[in-house]
């Protein structure tokens, strides 16, 4: 008769939907993971913020479950895929990139959202404010539009005789990028020559209108972590900043931005505070208060250039 009873309960929970909300399942949290990127190994930030659950004490599988999706940079799958987490009835939606918070906010007013990987949300209208951002959406900021132009400076410090540079950048989401650089480059006496790349089949052409205008160095938006662009640089001898140490790393001369590492696991924090019982709308958005900067020498040396003693010593980490 036992073993009956046990059949029967089975069955029973097997017929639950699996829609059902975490809080109906044993009372685990259920978080909805959005990314615009693609999945791993594309993709190497989620492991920081699962890291950062662990050691707030979230297990998933056991105290709590984490629903991941990746929209592979297309913004009809984004949406798709936001839709599908509200149905999941998720208790939070972490979302990563503007056009997964955009697709987000689309897809729901109550759940909370705790975005990632954003340059400013204030100036992209995710938030009211920063202090107050009201609505469902919090989360760390990266500003980077703000130091956008210290990059463009960085690369005229090491080329003092550059006059003209190319900027990479991904859709319209980059176009704050390019208008901040444009600023900074007019005070400089420098040509910023914006180039588009929507989709990375469009990168050979993006590389023959850089050398068409005869740039002298190269800025690219971060989302376009691409090991082509390296090449690129590298043949043609173009000296390369971008915001993520990827690209140094990779072989690029240099990068001047937020740690995602650091952005990630703060992501987990706010989360924890909202399945705690904080109101998105009453967490306040945090600006990084670190930029790191990280030179590749060997690859200064390969372009024959000479890295100034004043930046160097501001350097996060140098690579041989």
């Amino acid at each position: 008769m036992r073993r009956i009873g046990l059949a029967v309960i089975l069955a029973l929970s097997l017929l639950t939907p699996c829609t059902a909300p975490a809080q109906q399942v044993g009372n685990v949290p259920r978080i909805g993971f959005l990314s615009w990127g693609f999945p791993p190994p594309a993709d190497p930030w989620g492991e920081p913020f699962r890291e950062r659950l662990r050691e707030l004490g979230y297990v998933e599988g056991q105290n709590i479950v984490v629903e991941y999706r990746w929209s592979e940079e297309r913004s009809d799958r984004a949406a798709d895929l936001a839709a599908e987490l509200v149905r999941l009835r998720v208790d939070v939606i972490v979302a990563w990139v503007t056009g997964a918070v955009r697709a987000a906010q689309n897809a729901t007013r109550t759940i909370p959202i705790v975005m990632g990987a954003v340059a400013d949300p204030l100036r992209a209208g995710l938030v009211a404010s920063l202090a107050r951002p009201g609505g469902n959406t919090t989360g760390p900021s990266m500003m980077t539009l703000d130091i956008a132009g210290k990059r463009l400076e960085l690369l005229r410090e090491i080329v003092p005789n550059m006059s003209r540079v190319a900027f990479l950048f991904r859709g319209t989401s980059g176009r704050p990028f390019v208008e901040e650089t444009q600023i900074a480059a007019r005070r400089l006496g420098v040509r910023v020559q914006a180039v588009m790349v929507e989709d990375p089949k469009e990168l050979q052409s993006a590389f023959a209108a850089v050398l068409r205008e005869r740039a002298e160095a190269l800025i690219v938006e971060p989302i376009l972590r691409d090991r082509r662009i390296v090449d690129f640089a590298a043949k043609h001898r173009l000296p390369t900043i971008s915001d993520y140490k990827w690209f140094p790393e990779a072989g690029a001369l240099m990068s001047y931005g937020t740690n995602p590492r650091e952005l990630y696991r703060r992501t987990a924090e706010y989360v924890d505070k909202i399945l705690k019982g904080t109101k998105a709308a009453d967490l306040p958005i945090e600006n990084p208060t670190k930029f790191e900067l990280v030179i590749n020498l060997k690859t200064a040396k390969t372009l024959g250039l000479t890295i100034p003693q004043s930046i160097l010593v501001r350097a996060d980490q140098v690579i041989q």
